[in-house]
């Protein structure tokens, strides 16, 4: 990729003294796993169980109808392991630099933190925690997927398992949302990759960037176009890929 907006991408990380990355579903759909509202994403895509994929995925129905949800969540969240794309690792190694601070991610599959970066903030959960409602013990994902085809339940005292993912009805965890805000406000260069910027509260958040620039990686226009410093239409992975070609 022989562009000058990647050189002055390049130029913009290195100059950075606090760079931040904000993304979406659209990060991990080059490592196979399906976004969510585009022509083949799950809200689109999934018909099977008479009602929209946004209401099982709200609290209520989680509690209302939790073998339907389980069958959903097992089937589309952890049929397969995906792996992390050239995205995830360029980020991690950005961070291995000292260039970039911190990954705030919508997405709940745990890729960022597997390709090897360390501070993520991950407004939605993950799929990688799971806790009794009841109890609060905690289970691994490998022992809630042993339970396929059925609710898990804690052994010790019966209580309903639920993955630790910010469903619909419910806030965004303290944590990750005020280690996002500070993120964000402390940042000089803000990097938006993947996301439409159309689910609140976690879109929101960019409203608290006052630094200079604003790179957006997105294939589709976004509400945050016209205060962008550069826009990328190509893949995340593509880009990051040229960036860091750029730094050898």
């Amino acid at each position: 990729m022989n562009d000058p907006a990647i050189r002055r991408f390049r130029d913009l990380l290195l100059g950075a003294k606090s760079a931040v990355f904000f993304g979406g579903a659209g990060v991990s759909t080059e490592s196979g796993v399906k976004d969510y509202r585009s022509e083949n994403g799950l809200y689109q895509t999934v018909k099977e169980y008479g009602v929209s994929p946004e209401t099982i995925l709200s609290h209520s129905f989680f509690l209302r109808r939790t073998d339907v949800f389980y069958d959903f969540y097992y089937k589309y969240f952890l049929k397969d392991r995906a792996e992390p794309n050239a995205a995830h690792f360029a980020l991690a190694q950005l961070e291995n630099r000292g260039i970039l601070t911190a990954v705030i991610t919508q997405n709940i599959d745990g890729l960022h933190q597997r390709a090897g970066s360390r501070q993520v903030f991950e407004l939605h959960g993950t799929t990688a925690e799971n806790n009794c409602m009841d109890c609060g013990a905690p289970f691994s994902t490998e022992a809630v997927a042993a339970k396929r085809g059925g609710v898990p339940r804690c052994p010790a005292c019966g209580g309903l398992i639920k993955p630790r993912v910010v469903l619909y009805e419910e806030a965004l965890p303290d944590r990750a949302l005020n280690g996002a805000l500070g993120a964000i406000a402390g940042a000089d260069l803000l990097i938006i990759g993947g996301t439409s910027l159309s689910v609140y509260p976690a879109a929101g958040l960019i409203s608290y960037y006052s630094g200079r620039d604003l790179v957006l990686i997105n294939r589709q226009e976004t509400p945050a176009d016209e205060d962008a410093t550069l826009i990328f239409r190509q893949p995340i992975g593509e880009v990051f890929s040229a960036v860091l070609r750029e730094m050898e």
